[in-house]
Formats: structure tokens, C-alpha cells, sequence
């Protein structure tokens, strides 16, 4: 794909974000007011969109742009020996969906991330979610895969490019930062 297709798949499904603008807003709710209750955010993703998770939850922990009290996330793929002993002991699939048993509390908020929607292991963190009564919000690409309709509120970002897909989540993400600055700071 050259330079210039692929600037124009990622603005195309940047601008595209408006399409889904409700489920943004209820996503945005979500995470405010999980925070404002004092509950946290348990937030998992594979490879580029473990990354991502990390990320986000280092804003929160630590700061987006404004200085505020520090916020209570966990990005579940970031101890390695955690999840290479789950991975070993349960299985791959089993990794997250272990940690949200061990970690949730009711009120928490399990947010799930994938530029494809067919990880095995995000689909179980989603089951879980559902079995403990906590609410989840997924981030999906390409259609949201088998994960479409497992959680509790969905961006399925617009578009087929898984890679357009993890900047649009990256987009939300800082967006979602903007607003905990806001309702925080």
C-alpha cells in the first residue's frame, strides 16, 4: 500500500468516528462514572493493542494534560510472569479472563481492545466480565468480530483496516482522557 492509501484509510475512518458518536458518548459516560465511584478500570488487549491498553492506563494512573489525583486502571497484559503463569497454567485464552476473576470488584470496568474482534482470550474477558455483572466496553475493528455483541457498550471503529482501526482506538482513547481531565482536574 503506498504512503498516500494509507493516509486516506486512516482519515476515512477517523472521520468516520461521527457514525458512531452515541456509542462514544455512552462509552465516555461509562468511564466517568466508573471513576467517580471510585472503581477502576481493568483493561486488556494483544500485541499493538496491548499497547494501546498500557497506554491508556498509564494516563490514568498517572496524567493526560491536566494535573489531577491519580485514577485507578490496570492494563492486564503488562506483567509478564503473571501472564506467561496463566498462559502456562489455564491456557492463552484464559489470561485476562483470569486476572478480571482475581482483580474486579462490583462497579468495575472491563475495557477490551482488537483491531479484529476474534481473540480468543478478549472474548473470554468479555464472558467473564458478564458472568462477574460488570459492565464492559469493547474497542473492535473490521466488524467487531466474534466479539461483537459481548459487551456492554461497542466501538467498532469504522473501516477494514485493522491498522486504521488501532489509531481510531488511539484517537478514543485520548479523547476519553480529555474527559476524565475535565471531570477531574
Amino acid at each position: 500500500m503506498t504512503f498516500e492509501a494509507s493516509l486516506a484509510e486512516s482519515v476515512r475512518t477517523l472521520q468516520a468516528l461521527g457514525t458512531i458518536r452515541p456509542a462514544i458518548d455512552e462509552a465516555g459516560r461509562m468511564i466517568i462514572e466508573t471513576l467517580k465511584h471510585d472503581k477502576k478500570l481493568l483493561i486488556c488487549g494483544n500485541g499493538g493493542s496491548a499497547a494501546e491498553a498500557a497506554h491508556f492506563s498509564t494516563e490514568l494512573v498517572g496524567r493526560y494534560q491536566k494535573n489531577r489525583a491519580s485514577l485507578p486502571a490496570i492494563a492486564l497484559s503488562s506483567d509478564g510472569s503473571l501472564i506467561t503463569c496463566l498462559g502456562n497454567d489455564y491456557g492463552y485464552e484464559q489470561v485476562f479472563a483470569r486476572q478480571i476473576t482475581g482483580l474486579a470488584h462490583p462497579g468495575d470496568l472491563v475495557v477490551v481492545l482488537t483491531s479484529s474482534g476474534n481473540s480468543a482470550n478478549i472474548v473470554a474477558a468479555l464472558h467473564e466480565a458478564k458472568n462477574l455483572g460488570l459492565n464492559s466496553l469493547a474497542f473492535l475493528g473490521r466488524g467487531g468480530g466474534k466479539a461483537r455483541g459481548l459487551a456492554t457498550c461497542e466501538l467498532i471503529m469504522p473501516g477494514h483496516s485493522g491498522a486504521a482501526a488501532q489509531e481510531a482506538h488511539l484517537f478514543l482513547i485520548h479523547h476519553f482522557c480529555e474527559l476524565v481531565d475535565e471531570a477531574f482536574a
